[in-house]
């Protein structure tokens, strides 16, 4: 046996919060070595003295046999001089002054794990029913951190002081729950309340019910009312998603029009009746992050003899929307709402929608959410543990196999991205829509959760809160900001007054875009790929709306090479709120008659088309836009599909719900033209003849799904043929595919197929959304190389 030897050793990544200490600590013992193990600001720093072979075995193993939450991003050691001693220790944390961005990460919030259901539903344990069970392996974590290191101080958890069991367990290297923040129990807190409007009589707000607060609300879901309910990083509003009425109600007190609502089950057996449950879909349902899944939705009748098609679902949950959104119960309170084994007849299923009035930020902190919330909830089931951070519900789709992000938030935020290069101290603050905000420094970015639309003044509070929060967890300090260039944007604006004496680096949408996917496939920008950024709306460098883009790009730069034709964008927002009339816009641009027969012009006056196509004639508030997104609607429109958009996108989905109802698609139908313009510039694909086509389906009484099917067609085989001529052209071999319109399931597969099928190799998001979440990556990128 050699001579003992002393070492230092570092471990950095997602290392507190997950029972890394405990590991440590285990591992030390089976290899004989003294020592201890503490938190620090940089990550988790274990000192190891034994054998020269056990210290070595122990560097080599700590990293690769971490606990399955830990993401271990790098281990260092230093010798030390040997102490002697025996035993090991897991001491105190140590605050190691400010993080830095090579410091430690905060782990995501996790789903309930197996043991802790188990103790939840088991009469015989003193957890049996506590709405609040967790341990190292499960729980809240970024929505509840204060600061660093990851200790009970430093969390929402620091107020609740523990009682003598749960401070045994915690303090117990041997327990699970050892060193588990959010430990607590019934004797300890937190404690789940029921809050009811006062009895006609004692004046106006809420009361606490007594008795078990959330069978009580069970038992109200069960009569039809919505209830406000605080989970880990905010409030849902719920209600029996089996329950016509108390659908309709919720959709009307939260303004919601037609946008589908989420569904909450206890097991995707639940929802097999009503939507498709593959293998990898299940596997993201039940795994530990939970995210909203869209599953394709059965067609009608296609659910007889399947199990929980006697309860049914009510039509109201996702009106004309292609996929259902599902998650599963991901919190002990969610379980217990579900219903544990023996307990009485309840709601299967659970409408579990984000607690905010339409284009209202998430409500999380209980006095502003029994304010905002009241008009919308019949109860509210809260409790007292502080949330430090909003986050809302991820939300992901399966494509060709693969995870989709189209919401990143929890469960994801805020585990940092891997950067193929590395970039010097950048904040980055994304778009208007969809806003999400980044920070990167080194090799790493670090998004926020999902903020929403900055449409308000309480949403750009959040999302300054949002920023503040992300810095003080990974001590970057940025030395420039990134933002779009539009001049409206409420991001670019605060960044214009925030920057100080730094500089502001404004980053074209659509090449953002392109960034974006390149940097989460591992690309250094040593070779330009060719980008295809199709969206609704993106501030192009010739002042107009651009959204069918073909961008030629790396980090440095990007080059138009090919776009939509463009068309008028009559009004702007009208325009998006009213597809017919970007649908009449497009006709108009094409030279195509506007027939009152057409679905687009039915139920137009003759003064209002006077009056549009004056607008039209004379360009007054008509900016040129290049959108494909705008294209979707403008075809949803004059197909008949979706003439009135109640919600971001609706026109688009709601056709390419149309589209997937098809069945033989007779996909050569309709086809783009593809031209070179005079003098030379990009390509471009003018819609005229498939618009004609589509008018032409129309007068033969073709049907909407049919139609649907060969416009997707169409705009595939423009994205193989556009794909080829820059290949001719400029030797291109990769192709991103990013954008808003690339959420699209339909589409993206097939351009994927296709484009593989020609041998480009493909590009698409498995990390950050390919709508406007994922900007503030390729803002990062493109700012800092």
């Amino acid at each position: 046996m050699s001579g003992a030897e002393r070492s230092r050793v570092l471990v950095r990544g997602v290392v507190q919060g997950v029972g890394f200490r405990p590991y440590v600590y285990g591992l030390a013992g089976r290899l004989g070595l003294a020592g201890h193990v503490t938190n620090t600001g940089e990550g988790v720093v274990a000192e190891v003295e034994g054998a020269r072979e056990a210290v070595a075995a122990f560097r080599q193993r700590v990293g690769s046999e971490a606990p399955p939450l830990a993401v271990v991003e790098s281990v260092t050691h230093e010798p030390l001089p040997p102490l002697g001693g025996s035993g090991f220790r897991i001491v105190a944390s140590r605050s190691g002054g400010t993080p830095s961005a090579l410091s430690t990460l905060v782990a995501p919030d996790i789903a309930t794990c197996r043991a802790c259901l188990r103790e939840l539903a088991d009469p015989a344990d003193r957890r049996h029913r506590h709405p609040f069970v967790t341990c190292t392996d499960c729980g809240p974590r970024f929505t509840l951190v204060t600061g660093l290191p990851y200790d009970r101080a430093n969390t929402t958890m620091a107020g609740f002081a523990m009682c003598e069991r749960c401070a045994r367990e915690y303090e117990d290297p041997a327990d699970r729950r050892f060193h588990a923040q959010p430990v607590s129990c019934h004797d300890c807190g937190p404690r789940a309340r029921l809050l009811v409007p006062r009895a006609p009589g004692a004046g106006t707000g809420w009361t606490e019910h007594g008795g078990d607060p959330v069978a009580e609300a069970r038992r109200l879901l069960a009569r039809g009312a919505v209830v406000a309910v605080k989970g880990l990083g905010g409030y849902h509003l719920a209600c029996d998603a089996a329950d016509e009425e108390s659908v309709r109600l919720l959709r009307r007190r939260k303004a919601r029009g037609d946008k589908p609502f989420a569904v909450m089950a206890r097991d995707p057996a639940d929802v097999e009746a009503f939507a498709a449950v593959g293998p990898r879909e299940r596997a993201v349902l039940a795994g530990d992050r939970r995210p909203i899944v869209l599953l394709r939705r059965r067609l009608p009748g296609a659910e007889r003899g399947l199990p929980g098609a006697e309860r049914g679902l009510a039509a109201a949950v996702a009106p004309c929307s292609p996929d259902l959104g599902v998650m599963l119960a991901y919190t002990p309170l969610h379980h217990l709402l579900l219903g544990l084994p023996g307990d009485p007849p309840g709601p299967r299923l659970l409408v579990m929608t984000s607690g905010n009035l339409g284009g209202e930020p998430l409500a999380w902190d209980e006095d502003e959410a029994l304010e905002r919330l009241a008009p919308l909830a019949d109860a509210f089931l809260t409790h007292d543990r502080p949330i430090h951070v909003p986050c809302d519900d991820s939300v992901v789709r399966v494509v060709d196999g693969e995870v989709l992000p189209v919401r990143r938030s929890r469960g994801y935020a805020p585990v940092p991205v891997p950067l193929p290069v590395p970039v010097r101290p950048a904040l980055a603050v994304g778009g208007d829509l969809k806003n999400v905000l980044g920070l990167g420094e080194g090799r790493r970015a670090w998004l926020s959760a999902h903020i929403g639309d900055l449409d308000d003044l309480a949403t750009l509070r959040t999302f300054e809160r949002a920023g503040e929060h992300l810095a003080s967890l990974t001590g970057v300090a940025p030395q420039l900001l990134a933002a779009d260039p539009h001049p409206g944007y409420r991001s670019t604006r605060w960044a214009e007054g925030a920057a100080g004496d730094r500089p502001l680096r404004r980053v074209q949408h659509h090449h953002a875009h392109v960034a974006s996917v390149m940097a989460e496939n591992g690309l250094d920008g040593s070779s330009p790929v060719l980008g295809v950024a199709f969206d609704g709306t993106g501030y192009g460098d010739d002042g107009a709306v651009w959204g069918g883009e073909f961008l030629l790009a790396d980090y440095d730069r990007s080059t138009r090479v090919a776009q939509l034709r463009y068309a008028p964008l009559p009004g702007g927002d009208a325009a998006v709120r009213h597809p017919w009339r970007m649908a009449l816009a497009q006709l108009w641009a094409a030279g195509l008659a506007w027939d009152a027969d057409l679905p687009c012009a039915q139920g137009r006056s003759e003064a209002e088309l006077r009056v549009l196509a004056r607008q039209l004639d004379r360009g007054l508030h008509c900016v040129p836009t290049s959108s494909m997104g705008r294209l979707f609607d403008a075809v949803s429109a004059l197909i008949g599909v979706c003439r009135h958009a109640g919600y971001e996108a609706q026109a688009a989905i709601e056709l390419e719900a149309a589209a997937a109802a098809c069945s033989a698609p007779d996909p050569g139908a309709y086809a783009f033209a593809l031209r070179s313009p005079t003098g030379g510039g990009p390509l471009l694909a003018d819609p005229g003849p498939l618009l004609a086509a589509v008018v032409a389906d129309l007068r033969a009484g073709a049907a909407r799904e049919l139609m649907a099917a060969r416009f997707h067609a169409a705009v595939t085989a423009l994205v193989l043929r556009a794909c080829a001529a820059v290949r001719e052209r400029h030797g291109v071999e990769t192709v991103a595919l990013t954008g808003g319109v690339f959420a699209n399931a339909l589409l993206s597969e097939a351009c994927a197929r296709g484009l593989r099928g020609d041998g480009f190799t493909v590009l698409r998001h498995r990390i950050v959304p390919p709508g406007d979440g994922g900007l503030a990556l390729g803002q990062l990128l493109v700012a800092a190389h």
